[in-house]
């Protein structure tokens, strides 16, 4: 009897149960019709791509970029708002097309290496400079030689461990050299740095990004090498002394106003929680940042998109982020971060596209130590609603742009994409709109509206 009694209870509970997972699974069966038939995505990223082109902070395409999304996101009717929030940017230049080649090799000659100067690097001068070089393989090696480095160019070679399945994890582990090798070496009076690119391919295609300088050494300048001549670089290296000529004449000019491009929708039950999605608008110079991070942007926009598509009215305010400055600087998400945390707002949730366009395998999450394992937990019970999908939800990180938000108790998520082929364009003048698949790009975003979907329905508790 007592059975009896608790089925009879309990069995209205899971028909309603089972009722909203239909509606829940039918709407998002919806939002991917919707992608992948309607959205409007890849035609955005084909105007930065193409019409704009690399966006690099405090240039004249980024201001661009900032004025064409606005106008993009202020056509939305469900949008309630749309505003540019300022920050201060650095404004590194590349000058002249880099130079880089071996001088004196009884060997072969001279030979001309494929380099790129590394982001907010100094420039060698006009006249360029001249200087034996030592290969290393990374940084706990600069301070063990010491002396020997000094009037030495510095050549990292680092290269990323193929083994590493997960890409990211293989890139974090070889950025370092990239990152603080100029100001380690210029420590002990090296001259200049090389480094190898960041990439598991073979080929001719150099990588830039950021070079980091302490405020105890004179910079010095740093470039990237290919990965087919870091390999010819160390060879020559184990045969015969070598001497490289660099010249660049990039410069970092005075800092420029830039700005946040912000959209939003007011949520009709819970305003004061904030699911925010975003990706940054700047990019690298040398190519168009389809990948890197026009992917993300479109995405995240694409969910604002999808979202007046459906005649969905959100519970929860939907915020729309297009952070600027997140490759030299970070500037844009710091100045979010602290405009957000000192209005006391609350990020229910925050999803960062910042990993490519690739076909979509689901999300990583993190979250502050006090309320993480509670709302993952919650969250996992929708993974039978995803995994339809292909998509996964695992313990990781989210992204750079939304890190600082932390505190505020909710969850961060970085969409993570298929990663294996990401690294070949990471950062190069081939990451433009050609290596972007159409329909893998619109799966991105089904995924995050997805997501945001799930979050605004139910919330987090």
């Amino acid at each position: 009897m007592r059975r009896f009694l608790l089925f009879f209870f309990l069995f209205p509970s899971l028909l309603l149960a089972q009722d909203s997972q239909k509606e829940d699974a039918f709407f998002i069966r919806q939002i991917y019709d919707e992608a992948l038939t309607e959205g409007k995505s890849y035609d955005w990223l084909n105007y930065l791509t193409q019409r704009i082109g690399g966006r690099l902070a405090g240039s004249p395409q980024a201001a661009a970029a900032v004025e064409y999304t606005k106008q993009v996101l202020d056509t939305l009717s469900i949008v309630d708002s749309v505003w540019l929030q300022p920050c201060m940017v650095p404004h590194w230049v590349r000058g002249e097309k880099e130079q880089i080649r071996v001088v004196n090799s009884l060997k072969m000659g001279t030979i001309s290496l494929n380099g790129l100067a590394l982001g907010n690097s100094v420039g060698t001068g006009a006249n360029g400079i001249t200087a034996e070089v030592i290969e290393l393989s990374d940084l706990e090696e600069v301070d063990s030689l010491g002396p020997q480095l000094n009037g030495k160019i510095v050549f990292f070679n680092n290269p990323m461990d193929p083994t590493q399945l997960n890409t990211f994890s293989a890139y974090g582990k070889a950025a370092g050299p990239r990152v603080w090798g100029a100001s380690r070496a210029a420590k002990h009076g090296a001259v200049g740095v090389v480094v190898r690119s960041l990439t598991t391919r073979q080929d001719d295609i150099p990588h830039t990004g950021s070079t980091v300088y302490d405020n105890e050494t004179t910079p010095i300048p740093a470039f990237a090498i290919s990965t087919n001549d870091a390999e010819l670089l160390s060879r020559l290296l184990q045969e015969e002394p070598i001497r490289l000529f660099m010249r660049s004449t990039c410069e970092m000019l005075p800092e420029v106003e830039s700005f946040n491009v912000i959209a939003e929708i007011k949520g009709s039950d819970y305003p004061d929680e904030i699911i925010l999605v975003g990706g940054h608008l700047d990019s690298w110079d040398v190519g168009t940042g389809a990948h890197d991070d026009g992917s993300g942007c479109v995405h995240s926009m694409e969910v604002i998109h999808l979202i007046q598509r459906l005649n969905y009215r959100p519970k929860r305010t939907i915020r729309c982020v297009l952070f600027m400055n997140e490759e030299n600087g970070l500037r844009g998400g710091r100045a979010y971060w602290k405009w957000s945390n000192g209005k006391k707002e609350f990020h229910l949730a925050a999803i960062e596209s910042d990993r490519g366009g690739f076909t979509p395998k689901g999300f990583t999450v993190d979250g502050h130590d006090d309320i993480f394992n509670k709302y993952f937990k919650q969250v996992i019970e929708w993974l039978p609603l995803l995994e339809a999908y292909g998509l996964a939800i695992r313990k990781g990180g989210s992204g750079a742009d939304i890190s600082g938000l932390k505190e505020q108790q909710g969850l961060l998520f970085g969409l993570e994409p298929d990663s294996q082929r990401y690294f070949d364009y990471h950062h190069t003048p081939i990451d433009g709109l050609d290596v972007v698949n159409k329909r893998e790009l619109e799966l991105g975003a089904a995924a995050m509206t997805s997501l945001v979907y799930l979050l605004d329905k139910y919330g987090l508790k």
